[in-house]
């Protein structure tokens, strides 16, 4: 078929939709949601993919119920409040993030709608040294340890994020119940999910991490300071300068003593 033929084909079809106010509109909007569908998938971002998907399932919801056509519609009605309720929590998370960075906040509570619950019981150990890590847990109430160093976290600190990153992916400490606590958890898939679709909370998982390590410096280095401040010294003390020189006069009087008895030995 020739392009005449199909422009001829298709002249009386445009003749009845510009007819029409309806179908005019339902043309319309069927047509901006074609483009909104296939600029979404030139985004790189999550955030303006989810609210273009959104764009798009409104005009083939217009569209299907004006043609109509009942596939379409079904289609875009089902589809219109998963994208809008993504794109709706990816927005508050982005804000929640923005406002952790500006409070300094390098606690995790603003992940809460994305972590489960879990209640453990005084002594319970929620994981041990070289354990792999597939969770980061948030201290909501109760006590944690940190065995090996005796370290307790404090409430709404997040903890166990450094071993993603480590290369061997291993716990370096064993997590202990001081007494009754409740931790939110949220897996390795979850956080990686995150991170990939929202580059803000990923710089502010960055910022987290390095947070924690200066937090870790800081404290060996005020470790070693207090075990230097008590240490011997290793210079001559008071005490060693004394018997140094009762040492030297003990050396005197034995010499002293020695010629005088080779002296009376001589006569």
């Amino acid at each position: 078929m020739s392009i005449a033929d199909m422009l001829a084909a298709l002249l009386p079809h445009a003749q009845v939709v510009l007819a029409s106010p309806r179908e005019i509109v339902a043309y319309l909007a069927g047509g901006l949601a074609a483009s909104f569908v296939i600029g979404a998938a030139f985004v790189r971002t999550m955030i303006p993919l989810r609210w273009l998907a959104v764009a798009g399932n409104i005009g083939f919801v217009i569209f299907g119920a004006l043609r109509p056509q009942y596939l379409t519609l079904f289609v875009s009605v089902v589809l219109l409040p998963i994208n809008l309720r993504r794109a709706l929590q990816m927005m508050r998370l982005t804000r929640r993030v923005k406002a952790a960075e500006t409070a300094s906040d390098l606690s995790g509570l603003w992940l809460r709608p994305f972590m489960t619950a879990r209640r453990l019981k005084t002594g319970a150990v929620l994981f041990h040294k070289g354990d792999l890590a597939d969770q980061l847990y948030i201290l909501v109430d109760g006590r944690i340890e940190l065995a090996e160093i005796g370290f307790e976290l404090e409430r709404g600190q997040i903890f166990g994020e450094i071993a993603f990153f480590a290369p061997d992916r291993r716990r370096t400490f064993t997590a202990r119940c001081v007494d009754d606590a409740t931790v939110l958890m949220i897996d390795e898939a979850t956080l990686k999910q995150l991170y990939f679709q929202n580059p803000a909370f990923g710089f502010h998982l960055i910022g987290l991490v390095a947070g924690r390590l200066s937090q870790d410096v800081r404290r060996i280095e005020q470790r070693f300071g207090a075990a230097g401040s008590i240490a011997p010294s290793h210079g001559p003390t008071r005490h060693h300068i004394g018997g140094l020189r009762r040492a030297r006069g003990g050396s005197r009087l034995s010499a002293q003593t020695a010629r005088r008895k080779d002296a009376a030995h001589d006569t």
